[in-house]
């Protein structure tokens, strides 16, 4: 089966990565209008890769369904939690989650793959989607 979604997710891993590498401390405190800070976007980044990863290893071991629950409601509950990590422990985190979950889907099965999306549940597949978003956010904050 083909697996176009690791060269998307691999795509934005690695811009991930370069933001990682480069962004100053002063850069990852910058502020949103939403109040969210660079590092609260990238930790919440590294929470949705986490999550996406353990549920993907739950359905490799036989889950029905991963429970979705209310996005905007676990978002609005993590803000206090992201707020409270240290930004450059932040965007560490946001990286090895990527590396985690691509990683886990780079030798994923052509069953799980399809159970995957029987599940409705692509994104858990194309991470690349939720990256760019986050990403290019906080490219247009920081010019």
């Amino acid at each position: 089966m083909e697996k176009p979604f690791i060269i998307e997710n691999a795509r934005e891993r690695n811009r991930l990565k370069a933001l990682v590498d480069r962004i100053s401390d002063e850069q990852l405190a910058r502020t949103f209008s939403n109040g969210w800070t660079v590092a609260t976007a990238l930790a919440h980044l590294a929470f949705w890769d986490y999550r996406s990863s353990l549920a993907l290893n739950k359905i490799k071991a036989g889950a029905t369904a991963a429970a979705p629950g209310d996005i905007d409601t676990i978002n609005d509950a993590l803000l206090p939690l992201c707020l409270a990590i240290p930004p450059r422990a932040a965007a560490t985190l946001a990286l090895s989650a990527a590396e985690m979950v691509d990683g886990d889907l780079e030798t994923v099965s052509d069953e799980v793959i399809a159970a995957v999306e029987r599940l409705g549940e692509r994104f858990r597949l194309y991470r690349s989607v939720h990256r760019k978003m986050h990403l290019d956010e906080i490219a247009a904050l920081l010019g």
